[in-house]
């Protein structure tokens, strides 16, 4: 089987969506959990409790963010590289608290020190806080534009701050995403759980999924009354990985227009409140199980709604609009995307299969009577 130049890059943006959502999906739960482990584990015998409904899957949800940043590194090494300059202290900070989590999880329960257990209680919460927040943001500010330029030799300059990426819009993507694993990780929290901890999940589900459909609607208002990028020039698919080749402009609403060519495709964000709502309902009536699937279906479609607003550009720049970065002149070679798309066909069935698998050996509930009986395994 073979694949052209064209196909290849196309079907490098969908694996980088997918594992995006992938990671979403699984470290999300994770994510949320961390973040509502001090409100909703009201002493030291219910954190346990929820620290050990992710404890042993955490680790292994990491690979779908490091193969994400890989991807994205080997097939798209300019878009890498403008991320990693631009969002440096934003991406340094989310590491740092991604940090927090294994040193949280192994250390926590080795003294019986309460203000050693509530500090790392705390450490755990900013390991699942930032990185949400901050990935929402991230998005946000690729809707806007990047402040950057390219000069004739490729060379990336950057010329924004850290604090040009909280803008109030950033800001309202960074408090979908948060919501939207908050959400999530309670739905996780209610399966794993039984008594006051499911009864508070349960109510958590409640504030987040409205605080999700309510900002996801206001940041779809938002988007459809900001500039939007727009290639301009004739679109050569197969063309050399040049961004200078092009001519770009901005204009209000443009990052609708995908939307407006192919109306079917309204479909994702309304799927989004659908199985939204169908969260929320499913988690009220006890179907923790089921919620957690409309929960990630939420989260893929969420993704997905600004994956084909952009399309095809990877980072627009504010800057200089003809330096902006697209699916199609800022790849890696033909040879470099073919080599990664079979291991990728080799190796990523292998992980969904494995990662069901746990989640499938580890389905049952985590209770008061397992860490008494396990404790010293339990964490």
């Amino acid at each position: 089987m073979t694949f052209d130049y064209e196909t290849m890059r196309f079907i490098w943006w969908a694996f980088l969506g997918a594992l995006l959502i992938g990671f979403a999906i699984t470290g999300g739960a994770d994510l949320g959990v961390g973040a509502l482990l001090p409100f909703l584990g009201k002493n030291d015998t219910e954190r346990r409790v929820i620290i050990n409904s992710v404890g042993p899957t955490w680790e292994g949800n990491q690979v779908w963010f490091v193969t994400a940043g890989g991807a994205l590194f080997a097939a798209w090494p300019m878009a890498y590289a403008v991320a990693f300059s631009g969002f440096y202290l934003a991406l340094f900070l989310t590491l740092s608290a991604l940090w927090l989590r294994p040193i949280g999880f192994d250390y926590r329960s080795k003294l019986a020190n309460p203000i050693w257990r509530n500090s790392w209680d705390w450490a755990l919460f900013v390991g699942g806080f930032v990185p949400s927040l901050i990935f929402g943001v991230a998005f946000g500010n690729l809707l806007i534009g990047v402040p950057f330029q390219l000069d004739t030799d490729m060379r990336i300059f950057y010329q924004g701050s850290f604090w040009q990426l909280l803008s109030p819009f950033a800001l309202l993507a960074g408090v979908v995403s948060l919501s939207m694993l908050l959400t999530h990780g309670a739905v996780y929290l209610q399966m794993k759980s039984i008594d006051v901890i499911n009864e508070r999940s349960k109510k958590t589900v409640i504030l987040f999924t409205v605080l999700t459909l309510v900002a996801f609607a206001l940041a779809g208002v938002w988007v459809a009354n900001i500039d939007g990028y727009h290639v301009a020039t004739e679109v050569l698919h197969d063309g050399p990985s040049n961004p200078l080749l092009k001519f770009v402009h901005k204009e209000t609403g443009l990052w609708l227009d995908n939307y407006r060519l192919y109306p079917l495709l309204w479909g994702i964000p309304g799927l989004a409140f659908v199985t939204g709502f169908a969260t929320l309902l499913l988690s009220k009536f006890d179907r923790p199980g089921l919620a957690f699937i409309s929960s990630s279906v939420t989260i893929a479609a969420i993704i997905l709604t600004a994956g084909i607003a952009m399309f095809p550009f990877l980072i627009p720049s504010s800057l200089s609009l003809n330096s902006s970065l697209t699916v199609w002149d800022a790849s890696s070679s033909l040879t470099t995307l073919k080599i990664m798309f079979w291991v990728t066909v080799i190796f990523l069935p292998i992980v969904i299969v494995y990662t069901s698998w746990v989640f499938r050996v580890l389905r049952g509930k985590i209770t008061v009577e397992h860490i008494v009986a396990n404790d010293h395994t339990a964490y």
